[in-house]
């Protein structure tokens, strides 16, 4: 589990995150959702140690982050995976090389082993015949869960995701999520994604907190997000045309069942 206690983050006079308490617990997909500038960004680079908070703590299964030296926090990172909004794959090496570079400069496995390990992981996301292409040579979606095969390849701990949907068609959008959320459980990692992808949070989103001008404004469950009072909440999830109509009609729904009754 981690734990964000009272953090407050200022750059030059402005705050950006105010007073914010949260828990991203073990085995769930929690998500931070909110329209752009809401502090997503900077909470996620507060986490993971990129950014010090102004005031406030983090903690790692109860282990403050606040002040850590260089060497403790190098450990901790071996122990989180990253999912960038871009997949960051290295053009110049090929799937099985981008997978085993965190084994190559993190791990005191052999060669073989590493190998192995890279294998496994690829296997695991249905890519066992892409071993010897490039970046270049696969789809978006491809790169997607090559990068997913990366972050899990240390056995993390921790596994942060950026928008891992960017730029994907729907139904690649969906294979991404329900291959993290699997992997998720699978694993019992504590996964945290950042996403304006209101499809995402309604089918993975274990644990939803929803930022607002850097304030926590609600956090819930995903069945809960399409029915709370919250007006702010309302505004982001139903910007949507779709979800619109989709509130619409589970309302008309209800009202029909309740005059049968």
């Amino acid at each position: 589990m981690i734990e964000v206690k009272n953090l407050i983050k200022e750059f030059e006079g402005r705050i950006v995150l105010n007073n914010i308490n949260a828990e991203f617990e073990k085995g769930k997909v929690n998500m931070i959702i909110g329209k752009s500038g809401s502090g997503k960004t900077v909470l996620l680079k507060c986490l993971i140690g990129l950014v010090q908070p102004t005031s406030g703590d983090i903690l790692y299964e109860k282990e403050s982050i606040i002040g850590m030296k260089a060497s403790e926090m190098n450990r901790l990172r071996r122990d989180m995976g990253m999912l960038f909004q871009g997949s960051a794959l290295f053009d110049s090496k090929t799937v099985l090389e981008n997978v085993m570079f965190p084994l190559d400069m993190f791990s005191r496995m052999s060669r073989r082993e590493r190998r192995k390990r890279a294998e496994f992981c690829l296997e695991r996301v249905n890519l066992a015949e892409a071993h010897n292409l490039y970046p270049s040579e696969i789809s978006g979606g491809m790169m997607k869960r090559v990068a997913i095969a990366r972050a899990i390849a240390l056995n993390p701990k921790y596994l942060f995701c950026d928008e891992p949907n960017s730029g994907l068609d729907p139904k690649t959008s969906q294979l991404i999520d329900e291959l993290i959320a699997d992997i998720t459980a699978e694993y019992g990692m504590t996964t945290i994604v950042i996403s304006h992808d209101m499809n995402s949070v309604i089918n993975i989103g274990d644990n939803i907190i929803f930022l607002n001008e850097g304030i926590k404004e609600w956090v819930g469950g995903r069945d809960e997000v399409m029915y709370t009072t919250n007006d702010k909440l309302n505004d982001f999830v139903f910007a949507s045309d779709l979800f619109k109509k989709i509130k619409e009609a589970d309302d008309a729904i209800t009202m029909r069942e309740s005059a049968k009754a």
